[in-house]
């Protein structure tokens, strides 16, 4: 079956737009606008000019970022290309795939089966060696480091905020707010994700603009609603669970996904993960910028139960935590620290991130399938994770063995 077509919208546009930057500046003249954005705490004038032109997948260098260093044994990525279905479903017919990849205007779409790279495709212009920004699906990333972190006892998802981060010890709303809150994406901080781009230092536009995002996030403590009891995606939530691991390990989250996740998985190219400021801290909610087959490597390593061949990388129990539901759906669909769940699917988990960034694991037919895009928004979702269930399913029948026949040694 479909994913649920209904699920409540989250859209909201480009986190910077012309509206931005006209909200911002208004006119000013030259030297005002540059000293009304470092008052402000933004990115100078010329910065925000060009995020409110450049593609999404073009955003990661126009801001700092600290690098993930590769592995110095990349693992190996078997490819035996294989047809794909010639048509998939979407939006009430069945239509080719290169269809659906033009009209969600997708840059890179990579698909293995049971470990083997059977199709990898780049539009014109993007290749293997091309970083793209994760956008959200860095907070799925930020959850293995959680999962790891707490195996270790470092951590424990019961821990209020305030004891885990000391300069948040006297705001009484992270005295409420725990570790599991944060991951199920049930804080209750009003930090909405839909903002108005008229006004754009408010919600996620704001943290994803500001340059100093501990102090940010110290000034959002309002609650919209009880810790724990309503699920809203917020992207502040998985910030905040950046700012816990990055204290609790002492040292920047790009060195620790790098020390952690990054080389013990075999990534093959350094990654980058963009800073509030130059030398300043990741924004953990977001922008991750990798080549396309790591982010198919880190897939197939939580598909294999968190391991890499014998090699232990999360722990199981952290996956299964992923793969199961929380008590909380996620603005209508069922969501489990950092992941979301296939409504209607299979054993099927994703990370998804805006402008039609995924990471699909089926673990039930052995199929991950990762799609990195320049779409609206968060425009598609539902119809897009359909057609990866279809895909999927596809392959299983045609690589599954033919029946026994009965009486058949």
């Amino acid at each position: 079956m479909r994913p649920n077509p209904e699920r409540p919208a989250r859209l909201r546009p480009r986190l910077v737009g012309p509206a931005l930057v006209i909200g911002l500046l208004g006119g000013l003249p030259g030297g005002l606008a540059w000293t009304a954005t470092a008052l402000i705490g933004v990115p100078d004038p010329v910065t925000l000019a060009a995020l409110a032109i450049v593609k999404p997948s073009a955003v990661g260098t126009w801001f700092a970022s600290r690098p993930v260093a590769a592995s110095p044994t990349p693992r190996v990525l078997p490819a035996q290309p294989r047809p794909l279905p010639e048509r998939v479903p979407w939006k009430g017919a069945a239509v080719p795939l290169a269809t659906v990849l033009a009209a969600t205007r997708t840059n890179a779409f990579l698909v293995t089966q049971d470990g083997i790279l059977v199709h990898e495709w780049y539009r014109p212009g993007f290749d293997r060696a091309t970083r793209f920004p994760s956008w959200s699906v860095a907070k799925s990333v930020v959850s293995l480091l959680v999962g790891r972190a707490i195996a270790d006892g470092r951590l424990k998802e019961t821990d209020p905020v305030s004891a885990l981060l000391p300069d948040l010890s006297g705001v009484p709303a992270f005295g409420r707010i725990t570790v599991r809150d944060l991951l199920d994406m049930t804080s209750g901080l009003a930090v909405p994700e839909n903002y108005d781009p008229w006004n754009p230092l408010v919600g996620t536009a704001g943290m994803y603009l500001t340059r100093d995002l501990p102090a940010f996030v110290k000034a959002h403590a309002a609650l919209s609603s009880r810790p724990g009891s309503r699920g809203r995606y917020r992207s502040i939530d998985t910030e905040v669970l950046g700012l816990i691991l990055a204290g609790l390990h002492g040292k920047p989250l790009a060195d620790l996904l790098a020390e952690q996740i990054w080389q013990p998985m075999g990534a093959e190219a350094d990654a980058t993960w963009n800073l509030d400021a130059p030398g300043g801290t990741e924004k953990a909610f977001c922008c991750l910028n990798a080549v396309a087959r790591d982010f198919v490597r880190l897939g197939l390593m939580v598909a294999d139960h968190g391991r890499v061949g014998p090699v232990g990388i999360v722990p199981p129990h952290w996956i299964e935590r992923i793969a199961t539901p929380a008590r909380r759906a996620v603005d209508g669909w069922p969501y489990s620290a950092q992941w979301w769940h296939v409504p209607d699917g299979d054993d099927d988990i994703a990370a998804i991130g805006v402008y039609g960034q995924y990471i699909y694991i089926n673990r039930d037919t052995g199929t991950v399938i990762v799609k990195l895009s320049d779409h609206g928004a968060e425009q598609d979702e539902a119809e897009t994770l359909a057609v990866m269930l279809s895909l999927s399913r596809a392959l299983s029948r045609t690589l599954a063995p033919p029946p026994r026949e009965r009486g058949a040694d």
